[in-house]
């Protein structure tokens, strides 16, 4: 096992770094300077010039890469003053250290992120099972086709129309707001109860479907009936056999949903006024910071990448298979 996670963890460092690398190159592969971007329209040549120099950005731009890398493990000083570790330089727009940002921010996009995983996983899990135990009657059916209208929908316009009915019309959920679980574990949920139902209907329907099929196919699987001929329970029979057959592909698709779950956050946060990493990136873009839009991708391309090492050591632990592969 230890082998197995040391094989992913060293491929993780070398796919971050190779992101790092792509996103940094990529900034300066664009049209505008980036001292001009920073200082704005109404900028004079030797004010460009102050902020290359003060920002490090009148260097090669390998020794630029690698100043960036080392700023993020051990701080870097500007002509500004020190960043300290983990540095991933100044925003343009307001000066403030882009980590700083980023870490006010990310709390949002987490509790949005992880608490749409578990209503989804919940309740898609749970529906899939359920038509699966009743393969072939109208609870199957009725689900099935739930499914597929679930599906067709998308997150901008079914977050509108929940928060007309539920929230404005019939004030049966408080509008959306987000709150530290530290502070109000109650108003956390609250707050963010409605964001995540919407977030979460698409991969309802997704994982509905996936497990019901997972699950009938290992109902007839041969070690399955083995176990009904041996006069096993049917509630024995489904969870100790085939559910924990069926679990091993739904973790893998978990792993590949993570990136779809960030984008999905995004919109949600621009539909619910929720002011996360997502909101955050759009911004940046909108308002050419560069430095923050470069944190932002590289922060949350490491989450994403450290979410999958989680679950390939989970599929490990259900499947041993994996981890002597």
């Amino acid at each position: 096992m230890l082998r197995f996670l040391v094989r992913r963890s060293l491929g993780a460092i070398v796919i971050i770094l190779l992101i790092s690398a792509i996103t940094f190159f990529c900034f300066f592969a664009l049209p505008s300077e980036p001292a001009q971007l920073a200082c704005g329209k109404n900028c004079g040549p030797d004010a460009i010039a102050l902020i290359n120099k003060n920002l490090g950005l009148d260097e090669p731009v390998p020794v630029q890469y690698w100043h960036y890398l080392v700023g993020i493990f051990a701080g870097r000083d500007f002509e500004v003053g020190h960043c300290p570790a983990p540095c991933f330089g100044y925003s343009f727009t307001n000066s403030q250290p882009v980590w700083e940002t980023i870490m006010d921010r990310y709390p949002t996009t987490l509790s949005l992120a992880v608490g749409g995983a578990a209503v989804f996983l919940l309740i898609g899990v749970g529906i899939g099972m359920i038509a699966a135990a009743r393969r072939g009657t109208f609870t199957d059916k009725f689900f099935s086709s739930l499914s597929l209208i679930g599906n067709s929908l998308q997150i901008y316009f079914v977050g509108v129309i929940a928060l007309w009915l539920l929230v404005d019309s019939w004030g049966l959920i408080d509008r959306p707001e987000y709150y530290p679980i530290t502070e109000n574990p109650a108003k956390w949920f609250s707050g963010l109860l409605l964001p995540w139902l919407v977030l979460s209907i698409i991969f309802i329907a997704n994982y509905s479907r996936m497990t019901r099929s997972q699950m009938v196919e290992q109902l007839s699987e041969e070690h399955v009936r083995t176990a009904r001929a041996k006069g096993m329970s049917g509630r024995t029979v489904f969870f100790r056999y085939a559910w924990r057959g069926a679990i091993a592909p739904i973790v893998t698709i978990v792993g590949i949903d993570l990136g779809s779950l960030f984008g999905g956050a995004m919109i949600t946060e621009f539909t619910f006024t929720l002011h996360g990493l997502g909101r955050l990136a759009v911004e940046s873009v909108t308002e050419k910071d560069l430095p923050m839009l470069m944190g932002v991708m590289l922060f949350s391309c490491t989450a994403i990448v450290i979410a999958n090492i989680i679950v390939d050591a989970l599929y490990a632990v259900i499947d041993p298979r994996v981890r002597l592969a």
